[in-house]
């Protein structure tokens, strides 16, 4: 198991976009703390224990840019700092930056995108922060030690089994094409077009048949996507 999940502090006062990042990144396996106005959002940033804050930039009571150059300056904050935002123009993310924020995402944003960013930030700042344990559902894949397991129970795969699983966790619930999949097991020098389908036959009845809940489904015409069948 990974020793410690990152902590991200997440200051954001739409409700539904916090709600969604809140869950999203729960999901990944990260810790969330959460403040919905500015004032709130500094205090927790300075007092709290984060590995880095997502912070919004239209806020009630103090905006991110005073935010970012109150924690930079008067605390003395070095935790990294992504900043969400609809405005898109050079001068904001100028100013974004220069008041102290890591990096820019521009609202609407995909999950995906936020994923790596954050990961980004948190390898630049801590090294190994980011987390090694990847879940869906009961299901666990520790990328540092490549130990899987279901329900507590230890699976044994293959090498690419492995590495078939670890792509369909990251990209979970998202459906993965075939193609998508042949390139991150053997990149652009493909077998005979079975190979694909007997690793799945053979990753699917290791993780999914000795249990009640299949999680590894085929999408007819778009590929395959890793999901408990109650998370769509």
């Amino acid at each position: 198991m990974s020793s410690k999940m990152p902590v991200i502090l997440l200051i954001e006062d739409h409700h539904d976009i916090a709600a969604m990042v809140c869950d999203h990144l729960e999901y990944r396996g990260y810790e969330v703390d959460y403040a919905a106005d500015g004032v709130t959002g500094l205090h927790l940033a300075v007092t709290g224990e984060f590995d880095a804050i997502i912070l919004d930039l239209m806020l009630p009571g103090m905006d991110g840019l005073d935010i970012c150059r109150k924690y930079r300056g008067e605390a003395g904050g070095s935790k990294p700092i992504l900043m969400l935002t609809a405005r898109d123009t050079l001068e904001d993310k100028v100013a974004g930056l220069d008041a102290g924020a890591d990096d820019y995402l521009v609202k609407p944003f995909e999950m995906e995108e936020l994923d790596a960013r954050l990961r980004a930030l948190l390898r630049r700042a801590g090294g190994d922060l980011a987390p090694t344990v990847l879940r869906v559902a009961d299901l666990e894949f520790d990328t540092g030690t490549l130990e899987v397991r279901r329900a507590g129970r230890l699976i044994t795969l293959t090498p690419i089994g492995m590495k078939l699983l670890e792509t369909l966790m990251k990209a979970s619930p998202r459906v993965v094409s075939r193609r998508e999949l042949e390139r991150e097991v053997w990149g652009d020098i493909v077998p005979d077009s079975d190979a694909l389908r007997s690793h799945l036959y053979n990753l699917r009845k290791a993780m999914d048949k000795p249990f009640n809940q299949v999680l590894l489904h085929n999408v007819p015409g778009m590929g395959y996507r890793l999901v408990a069948a109650d998370a769509d």
